[in-house]
């Protein structure tokens, strides 16, 4: 019997077990998925509950709801992978052979990696909203705040859906209008990259959102710390931003567990190939979604359409042959750009986001890199499709490798 050992059952490691357990003979193999946690959070949903758009409870669900018949779920707090002899340590002191080894542990906001981010403003002053509990902590605080300076910003990348920090200020902007208040709050975004949009023809046509709706920005922004007595962040060459509310995405990184077994760069994610997400160091060791160190978004979509490359990939490695489907890096994101409109973005490794029609040339519904009440209605619809099409692992009717079909090509 042929072990599969899957580290993860979240978005990625959910899916590779829906996808795989139909092709790969139950009297043959044996998959297993790891994971401490019993319930599945739609983390993409967190943008929402600050705003009240979404209650904490409709993004959470078991877990066991969506591991497919056949597949064994233990719970347990991974120790480290032991790659030379083929198995993994649990911190209960378990141990979980494995023939071949998926690594899909995800990445993890780290406000502790910063100093004085956790200190004694965190949850008070100082917010995140990519943890469930961070999201649900500042719809408390948003609901009763009466303005100031809010400061919205981002301590590094790689991490989890890079358009969410602007997508989270436009709603800010579009909920702060809602209730009055608008005047009464200064929005400044700051990030650590040279621009809200870093690709050239979204940067084209896009550039303009901050501006028009008055909120600054600063960039190139490397945070050395916070200062929790004078409420402010500073930067490694010494500028200083004062805020009322800061709302901060934190370093992201791979799981410790990850740094324990040596496995991964100095952020803790796997070095793979990034057509194939097969480990650059052994054989029998896959990681994909998140936990990989792909140099493309680290988002839902990715994980979607990389899960659907990985599985034919593993099918053919597990038989000795060359794997012939390689990942492109497509990432597609709605962005949310308040008062009931969103964007689309659609783009890979090579070819940056480009305005037209998705996914149906000239059709759509779907426009790219413009602002439609259609695309907001599908980033709300999306929650749907995740639970009940995606996590179960049913096909979608949309191609894992980015077609420049409805895109219109734009001189840079």
């Amino acid at each position: 019997m042929k072990r599969l050992l899957v580290l993860g059952a979240g978005t990625a490691g959910t899916m590779i077990a829906n996808k795989l357990r139909p092709s790969l003979s139950s009297d043959e193999w044996s998959i297993t998925l790891v994971d401490q946690e019993r319930e599945h959070h739609y983390q993409p949903g967190y943008l929402f509950i600050p705003f009240g758009t979404y209650q904490p409870e409709e993004v959470i669900k078991p877990k066991d709801r969506f591991i497919p018949k056949g597949v064994s779920l233990t719970m347990g707090e991974i120790d480290r992978v032991e790659p030379e002899s083929n198995r993994v340590l649990l911190t209960d002191g378990s141990v979980l052979t494995y023939d071949y080894l998926v690594i899909a542990t995800g990445t993890t906001p780290r406000p502790d990696q910063t100093p004085g981010m956790d200190g004694e403003e965190w949850r008070r002053s100082v917010f995140d909203f990519y943890t469930y509990d961070g999201a649900t902590a500042l719809a408390e605080k948003l609901s009763g705040w009466d303005g100031g300076q809010l400061v919205v910003h981002i301590t590094e990348m790689p991490i989890k859906c890079p358009v969410a920090p602007l997508e989270f200020t436009f709603l800010a902007d579009s909920f702060f209008k809602s209730k009055g208040m608008r005047d009464r709050v200064e929005i400044t975004y700051v990030t650590p990259l040279d621009g809200a949009f870093t690709k050239p023809v979204a940067s084209k046509r896009l550039g303009g959102m901050l501006e028009e709706r008055k909120i600054a920005i600063e960039t190139d922004f490397y945070i050395e710390s916070v200062d929790n007595e004078s409420k402010k962040i500073v930067s490694y060459d010494e500028r200083e931003i004062p805020f009322d509310l800061l709302v901060t995405v934190p370093l992201n990184m791979g799981a410790d567990c990850i740094a324990r077994s040596g496995l991964g760069d100095e952020l803790n994610f796997v070095p793979v190939d990034k057509a194939t997400f097969l480990s650059t160091e052994w054989d029998n060791i896959f990681a994909i979604g998140d936990a990989a160190d792909l140099p493309t978004s680290k988002a839902g979509s990715v994980a979607h359409f990389a899960v659907d490359i990985f599985t034919e990939n593993f099918l053919q490695h597990i038989k000795g042959q060359p794997m012939t489907h390689g990942f492109d890096g497509h990432a597609n994101c709605f962005v949310e750009s308040g008062d009931g409109k969103a964007l689309l973005i659609d783009f890979n490794y090579d070819t940056q986001p480009l305005p037209g029609k998705y996914p149906l040339p000239g059709i759509g519904p779907f426009s790219l890199l413009e602002e439609t009440e259609v695309n907001h209605f599908g980033k709300l619809m999306f929650k749907w499709v995740y639970w009940n099409a995606l996590l179960p692992g049913r096909d979608l009717p949309l191609p894992a490798l980015m077609s420049m079909a409805g895109k219109e090509e734009m001189p840079e």
